[in-house]
């Protein structure tokens, strides 16, 4: 099944030894609310329909490569709980020139922060955790790879009703 091999929240994903994340290449990332509490919204008829948070945590994510000099956006999703996106990162010495190439783990860090400031100013609050420690990724190897990975994402909001997070498979 496609979904075991892209995303498992339960399984902890070790960082591949020896890999230097950021080398240039295309990422697959996953990122969980915190509790995986449903803040980004509900899918209706296989439709996601996005909260306030979950606007900022889309309009965060395309803001990413007015940050990081080495990022392109591919395929994205944010779901009830969490976003699957694809982060390209690019490695040319014009890039390095003009500016240090920031790795994945830097990348998602700065999401996530900026991302949680803006929903906790929206929220009045400060300081609440919105994401989960950690998150999910899976080097990109080749183009078969990046297929399968931009059709879940594209299809994921219509599968959500069979997914193991939606509350009906959670026994709520």
């Amino acid at each position: 099944m496609m979904r075991d091999k892209l995303y498992n929240p339960r399984k902890q994903t070790p960082r591949l030894s020896g890999w230097n994340y950021s080398t240039p290449g295309a990422y697959f990332v996953t990122i969980c609310t915190y509790g995986k509490e449903y803040l980004l919204g509900e899918i209706i008829d296989s439709t996601m329909h996005l909260s306030v948070a979950g606007e900022i945590v889309r309009y965060c994510w395309n803001d990413l490569p007015q940050h990081y000099i080495n990022v392109c956006l591919d395929a994205f999703v944010v779901m009830p709980n969490h976003i699957h996106g694809i982060l390209v990162l690019k490695g040319t010495t014009e890039y390095k020139m003009k500016s240090k190439c920031h790795g994945l783990s830097e990348i998602v860090r700065g999401f996530k922060t900026y991302s949680s400031k803006r929903i906790n100013a929206e929220r009045a609050v400060k300081g609440v955790k919105f994401w989960q420690r950690g998150f999910y990724d899976h080097i990109i190897r080749n183009d078969v790879d990046l297929s399968a990975i931009r059709e879940y994402i594209v299809h994921n909001p219509s599968g959500w009703s069979k997914d193991e997070e939606h509350p009906s498979q959670l026994g709520m």
